[in-house]
């Protein structure tokens, strides 16, 4: 029953913001899809659901193609990869059993963590956006190889937390949250975490994606509004993604995962080094007023 209520809580939340998106766009004449945009969404979000994660090649990918100015990454990353990622949620958390006090509790904290971190993003200056995104980069390329070399915690066999493990995972989950408002991905930390409390991986997945498929939708109707952002690029990202998920999910059943993740540490690393190294170069910028 509380699954139920989540899930249909989730869709209309999705609704909401496609609507919004497209309100938004059309509002601005951005309603054509950018083609290198459906290409990126449907590669990110096919390997998202596979487990390897959006964020971190999407930011390579975008810097390496100069698509958008450095400012506009944590809104586009949002923004363009929530409805794919709704789709994931709505998918792990039908799928797979994990106790639903655990799942709603993290779920409501990462919402708060958005809440929290998507105006601070807004109103940061360019180079704090470059340094910040460049540090996430090194991180997640860290846990790709981590991943690769077994370095990374089996878990255990619980489907849910007490006491003092539950608190804590609940707090974590505000700061994940609020991460995501920067363009850092929360599927490896969270997955981290709970594995090393003793849970098992697989009833991670669906905290984990359930938790970004609220966040996204909620700090992405702040980011959809500004004007760091490229709608036509977010579009394309949206349409590419959400077949690509249900591709991975219900028909792809094996890939060399293995030799995927060290390709990607090598991209990884090189958009790291390139965006910290433009941040250092730079003067430091004005902080930027948003506008209504």
């Amino acid at each position: 029953m509380i699954i139920a209520v989540l899930l249909t809580a989730l869709a209309s939340l999705a609704v909401f913001y496609a609507v919004q998106l497209l309100r938004t766009a059309k509002a601005r004449g951005a309603l054509k899809p950018k083609a290198e945009g459906t290409a990126i969404g449907a590669v990110a979000n096919f390997f998202d659901a596979l487990g390897i994660g959006s964020f971190a090649p999407t930011t390579a990918w975008l810097r390496f193609r100069k698509l958008v100015p450095d400012s506009f990454l944590p809104a586009v990353l949002n923004a363009g990869h929530c409805l794919p990622t709704v789709l994931q949620g709505l998918v792990f958390m039908k799928l797979i059993q994990v106790d639903p006090v655990l799942l709603i509790a993290c779920i409501g904290a990462s919402i708060v963590g958005a809440v929290i971190g998507a105006p601070i993003v807004l109103r940061l200056p360019v180079r704090a956006v470059q340094m910040v995104v460049g540090a996430a980069l090194l991180i997640a390329a860290a846990l790709y190889a981590m991943t690769n070399l077994n370095l990374m915690p089996t878990g255990g066999e619980a489907v849910a937390l007490d006491g003092h493990l539950f608190v804590i995972a609940v707090v974590a989950h505000v700061v994940m949250g609020a991460l995501m408002s920067f363009g850092i991905g929360l599927y490896a930390p969270s997955l981290i975490m709970l594995s090393l409390m003793g849970m098992n991986p697989t009833a991670a997945f669906p905290i984990m994606m359930g938790a970004c498929a609220f966040l996204m939708p909620v700090s992405s109707l702040r980011f959809i509004k500004s004007e760091r952002i490229d709608l036509r690029l977010v579009l394309g990202m949206a349409i590419g993604g959400i077949p690509a998920v249900l591709l991975a999910a219900f028909v792809i059943t094996s890939l060399p995962l293995t030799i995927l993740r060290w390709g990607v540490v090598v991209v990884v690393l090189y958009a790291a080094v390139n965006l910290l190294m433009t941040a250092l170069k730079a003067r430091p910028d004005p902080v930027p007023v948003e506008q209504g």
